[in-house]
């Protein structure tokens, strides 16, 4: 028995939810007596199949210059070949873009179910059931497979942590391409840069997340001033975003991005439970709120209760004293 998990890399750089996937993969397949398989499409991407070996039981990598970048077309005529030779019990894809473009037509081309955005996957007796969210994170629901022998699962990225330690020393075998010809009626145009001085919450160590309770637009300067102290980048829930104090690319929630930092510092945040699923993967979660029984509290390790408008104030030059 086996469990495929197609890697994802972009641009030089093997994405976290490769590692995620292969890590909750490994916990399912020792429950139901399974190996798991990292797939590797690309070209000139060796170094990643040595990471992933770590991860996984084997690798199999195809090395093919019409796979250098990303094409939904062309992984599926791939991956559509190696299910039908493998017959893994399960395939799981980041729910990423790459993965909500690939996924549902590998799925409707193989009559696989899928379960998409997945936050979690557990087993139960002889089954493995997906945890996935629904009414925009209001609810959590577990969704069987109906006994079907073989599934298809895409999984949120950060949802998962990634097992420290793990050196499975899985065997690489890189295998020919089923690809005879290029795709042209579907082809890789490039990437559109973000604009000059974005940043990108998702891969930031440190956040601080400010919330309704900064009050006015002008404050969020405090907030930069604390971020900029402790080598942080300034995230939003999305009252800020409605109100156009930050960009929609700060925002952090359901509705906006997943994210998961070393350090979360959350900042006149209520805590919706929209908001919760989009940070609650954090190491370290610290919340200032003056609300004692603001929901942002059960989700943090500390908590300070008090005007923000004092403590960040305060904060600030106590870590700029400190450096």
């Amino acid at each position: 028995m086996e469990i495929l998990v197609l890697a994802e890399h972009r641009r030089g750089e093997l994405r976290e939810v490769s590692l995620e996937m292969l890590s909750k993969a490994h916990e399912i397949a020792e429950k139901i007596g399974a190996e798991t398989t990292a797939v590797l499409l690309g070209s000139g991407v060796k170094d990643f199949a040595d990471t992933l070996a770590n991860y996984a039981n084997k690798v199999l990598l195809i090395d093919d210059v019409k796979l250098e970048n990303f094409n939904a077309e062309s992984y599926q005529k791939v991956l559509s070949a190696l299910i039908k030779e493998r017959n893994p019990a399960m395939t799981m894809i980041g729910h990423s873009a790459f993965g909500m473009d690939l996924a549902p037509a590998l799925a409707v081309e193989l009559d696989l179910p899928l379960a998409t955005d997945c936050i979690d996957l557990e087993v139960e007796g002889s089954s493995v059931l997906a945890l996935r969210q629904i009414y925009s994170g209001k609810v959590n629901v577990k969704v069987s497979f109906c006994g079907a022998e073989k599934c298809m699962v895409t999984m949120r990225a950060s949802a998962c942590p990634i097992a420290e330690g793990m050196q499975l020393g899985g065997a690489i075998e890189t295998i020919d391409s089923p690809l005879t010809e290029d795709i042209d009626y579907k082809v890789f145009a490039g990437y559109e840069e973000a604009a000059a001085g974005d940043v990108d919450i998702t891969v930031a160590d440190i956040l601080v997340g400010v919330g309704r309770g900064i009050g006015d637009p002008d404050n969020i300067e405090m907030i930069e001033e604390l971020a900029k102290a402790i080598g942080g980048v300034v995230a939003c829930s999305r009252p800020v975003v409605d109100k156009k104090w930050l960009p929609k690319d700060r925002q952090v929630g359901t509705s906006g991005k997943t994210v998961k930092p070393k350090l979360y510092l959350a900042v006149g945040i209520s805590g919706a439970f929209q908001h919760l699923a989009g940070m609650s993967g954090s190491d370290l979660i610290i919340a200032i709120n003056k609300d004692p029984k603001a929901p942002i509290f059960a989700a943090a390790q500390y908590g300070i209760v008090a005007d923000l408008f004092k403590v960040v104030p305060a904060l600030k030059d106590k870590i700029n004293e400190l450096k």
